[in-house]
C-alpha cells in the first residue's frame, strides 16, 4: 500500500476510493500480516456486512491481522443469549454489538403516563444488560457497544426532546444508561453512535430506501465512518494507541515566525480570527495532556526564540507542557526520534503536527510508524481533522492517565539527581522507593490491561489480553497474577509492571510479564520476581517456568531470566526460549532497594 492509499484510508475519508476498492484493500493488506489473529465477532440488530468489512479494512490497515465473525441478521439478543455453537467455537476477543435505532422497534403512546415510559426504558436497557451478562459469563471478551443515533423522525416536532414520551427524549435517557454502565463496567466499552452520526447529519446517515431494502441500518457512507470509528476503539483495547503528540510551532502553534515576527508579532490570543484559532488548538492540545498524551516540540527555529513563544501572555501552554523540546536546525526525522530516544518511546507511539504539507510528507516518509494527519492549509480547522483522526482513542482512562505528564516531568527530576550520585547505587537509595505488589484486584484492572496492551520493550512473551482476560485471570484459581506500583520521593509512578502465571500442576508458567519503560534499571523488575516467588510458594507451586518470545521490541530482556538466577530449559531455533527457578524451601531474601509492601498505619 503506497503512501496516497494509505491517506485516502484516514481521515477524511475517501469515500468513494474505500467503496471502489476495499476488498481488493482487504486482500493485499492481509497478505501482508503474518501475527496471530484478533478474533472479532461483529453482533448485529440490522445488516453486518458492510460494517464487517469496513472494521476488517481498517484494522488491517493499522497492521492487525483480524477474523471476523458476523451473527445473522437481527440476532444479537439470541447469539448472546442462547448461541451455544458457532459463537463459541469463534470464541472473540472482541464482541461490537452493531444495534442502533432501527432496534426500537416499539414506542410509548404519546398519551402514555411517565410511570409507564420509565418501565418501558427500564425494559429496554435490562434486555441490552442481559445480554451483555451472557456475553460476559461465556467470554473473556471485550464488548464495545453502540449507543442510539436520535430518531430520523419526530411526531411531536421540537416538543420531541422536552416531553416523557417524546422519542428524541426516550433516546437521550436509554443513552444515558448505557453511559452509566460504561462507567462501572469492566471490559465495556461505549461507541458513541449518537455523536457520530451527529457529527455526519441525520439526513444523510439514514437512507430508507436501503433499509426496506437490504436492512442497513445506515447509508453506505455512514458505514464507512463506523467502521473506521470502531476500528479505532478495538486498536485502542488492544493497546494501538498514540502517547506523543509533537508539535511544529511557527504557523502551527501560532501565527507568523518567531524568529523573524519576535514575541510581539506572533498571532494568538485574542484579536482576530485566525489568533483566537491558534489559541483552540493549543487549548484542545492542553487537554489531551491532562488526560495522558504526552506533548513535545519538534521545530526548526533558534531553541531561545521558540521557548520564547510560550512566554506570550495569551499563550495556552506553557513550556512545562512539554515532555520534550527540540528546537534547532536539523532535519525533522532525526529530532523526532530523539524525542522518542528521549522520552523512551517507540516512534509508533508518535503523532507528528506541522503546517507545512512539505515537512509532513518528508516525516511520513522517512519514518512511516509515525502518525502524520493532514490538517490542511486552513488553521482554524487544525483542530477539526487532529480531533476526528481517532488517533487518540483509549478503552478507558483511569487516575494513571491524568498524571502521565507529572510522571515524566518527575523523571526529569530522578535525571538530575541521579547526575548528582557518587554512583548508580547511591543513586537508587538516594530515590527512597516503596512498592506495592500485589495479586491484580478490580481497582488495578483497567491500568494493568492498558500496560499489557501498551508495553513492547519490557514484554517477554508479547502476549495481548484484553481488560476483560485479564479479568478472567483474576478470578480463576488457574492463574496467579501480580501487580506491582512504585513510589519514591519525586512522586508516584503509578502501576508500572503486571505479572500472569497459569498453574500447570506444580509449575507456574509466566504467560505474560510487562513493565513500564519510565522505571527500567530501578531494580522494580526484581522486586515483582521477589514477590512472585513469594507467591508461587504459597500456593504450592515448585517451580516457576519462564518463556522468553522474540519481538520487534523486546530485544532488551532476551537475558532476563539468565540474569535472574533461572537456568535454562529449552532454547528454539527462533531464539524463544523456556527458563526455571526451582522454589526451595525458603525463598531467598535480595538485596533490593525498595520497600516492598509497607505497613500501614
Amino acid at each position: 500500500m503506497d503512501d496516497n492509499t494509505d491517506q485516502r484510508l484516514s481521515y477524511p475519508l475517501d469515500y468513494p476510493f474505500i467503496q471502489r476498492h476495499q476488498k481488493k484493500l482487504r486482500r493485499e493488506l492481509r497478505a501482508g500480516l503474518s501475527q496471530p489473529v484478533l478474533r472479532v465477532a461483529v453482533l448485529g440488530g440490522s445488516t453486518t456486512q458492510e460494517v464487517s468489512g469496513y472494521i476488517e479494512l481498517f484494522l488491517l490497515q493499522a497492521g492487525v491481522n483480524v477474523e471476523i465473525f458476523e451473527s445473522d441478521y437481527n440476532r444479537f439478543y439470541e447469539s448472546a443469549l442462547f448461541d451455544d455453537g458457532e459463537l463459541k467455537t469463534f470464541d472473540p476477543q472482541i464482541i461490537y454489538l452493531h444495534t442502533s435505532s432501527v432496534n426500537i422497534t416499539e414506542w410509548p403512546a404519546i398519551a402514555s403516563t411517565q410511570e409507564s415510559i420509565d418501565a418501558f426504558i427500564e425494559q429496554f436497557v435490562h434486555r441490552f444488560q442481559s445480554v451483555w451478562s451472557a456475553l460476559t459469563q461465556k467470554f473473556n471478551a471485550s464488548i464495545i457497544q453502540n449507543n442510539f443515533e436520535l430518531p430520523g423522525t419526530r411526531p411531536l416536532g421540537n416538543q420531541d426532546a422536552i416531553q416523557a414520551a417524546g422519542r428524541s427524549y426516550i433516546t437521550r435517557q436509554i443513552n444515558q444508561r448505557f453511559a452509566e454502565h460504561a462507567q462501572n463496567a469492566s471490559g465495556f466499552i461505549l461507541h458513541d453512535l449518537n455523536y457520530l452520526s451527529a457529527r455526519f447529519g441525520l439526513d444523510r446517515w439514514y437512507d430508507p430506501a436501503q433499509w426496506y431494502s437490504y436492512k442497513f441500518a445506515m447509508s453506505r457512507e455512514a458505514f464507512i465512518e463506523v467502521g473506521y470509528s470502531v476500528a479505532a476503539q478495538i486498536k485502542a483495547a488492544v493497546g494501538l494507541v498514540k502517547k506523543v503528540v509533537i508539535c511544529d510551532l511557527d504557523n502551527t502553534m501560532w501565527g507568523g515566525v518567531i524568529g523573524d515576527d519576535g514575541l510581539d508579532g506572533i498571532q494568538v490570543g485574542a484579536g482576530n480570527a485566525r489568533a483566537e484559532g491558534f489559541s483552540d488548538l493549543q487549548s484542545y492540545l492542553k487537554a489531551l495532556r491532562e488526560r495522558g498524551i504526552l506533548l513535545a516540540v519538534c521545530s526548526k527555529n533558534e531553541r531561545q526564540n521558540a521557548e520564547d513563544g510560550f512566554a506570550h501572555p495569551d499563550s495556552v501552554l506553557k513550556l512545562d507542557d512539554f515532555s520534550a523540546f527540540q528546537a534547532n536546525w536539523n532535519h525533522k526525522p532525526g529530532n523526532i526520534e530523539q524525542i522518542a530516544k528521549d522520552l523512551n518511546l517507540g516512534l509508533g507511539a508518535m503523532v507528528f503536527l506541522d503546517d507545512n504539507p512539505a515537512e509532513r510528507a518528508i516525516v511520513a516518509q522517512s519514518l512511516p510508524a509515525v502518525a502524520v494527519p493532514d490538517i490542511g492549509a486552513d488553521s482554524t480547522r487544525y483542530i477539526h481533522f487532529l480531533d476526528k483522526s481517532g488517533l487518540f482513542e483509549q478503552a478507558s482512562l483511569n487516575h494513571d492517565d491524568f498524571q502521565r505528564a507529572s510522571m515524566y516531568a518527575q523523571n526529569r527530576q530522578r535525571i538530575e539527581l541521579e547526575n548528582s550520585c557518587q554512583s548508580y547505587d547511591d543513586y537508587l537509595k538516594s530515590l527512597q522507593m516503596t512498592a506495592i505488589i500485589e495479586p491484580v484486584n478490580p481497582m488495578a484492572l483497567p491500568r494493568a490491561a492498558q500496560l499489557i496492551n501498551k508495553t513492547n520493550q519490557f514484554n517477554l512473551t508479547g502476549l495481548r489480553f484484553t481488560e476483560q482476560e485479564v479479568a478472567g485471570f483474576m478470578d480463576s484459581p488457574d492463574y496467579l497474577t501480580l501487580y506491582g506500583r512504585l513510589t519514591d520521593r519525586f512522586g508516584d509512578n503509578g502501576i508500572v509492571s503486571v505479572i500472569i502465571g497459569e498453574r500447570q500442576g506444580s509449575e507456574l508458567h509466566v504467560r505474560c510479564w510487562v513493565m513500564s519503560c519510565r522505571v527500567f534499571k530501578r531494580e522494580m523488575e526484581a522486586a515483582m520476581l521477589s514477590e512472585l516467588l513469594l507467591l508461587a510458594k504459597d500456593n504450592g507451586i515448585e517451580d516457576v517456568i519462564g518463556h522468553y518470545v522474540p519481538k520487534e521490541k523486546n530485544g532488551l530482556v532476551k537475558d532476563f531470566y539468565q540474569g535472574s538466577g533461572f537456568q535454562l530449559l529449552h532454547g528454539s531455533d527462533d531464539n524463544s526460549s523456556q527458563w526455571t527457578y526451582s522454589i526451595d524451601s525458603e525463598v531467598p531474601e535480595r538485596d533490593i532497594p525498595i520497600t516492598i509492601n509497607p505497613a500501614t498505619e
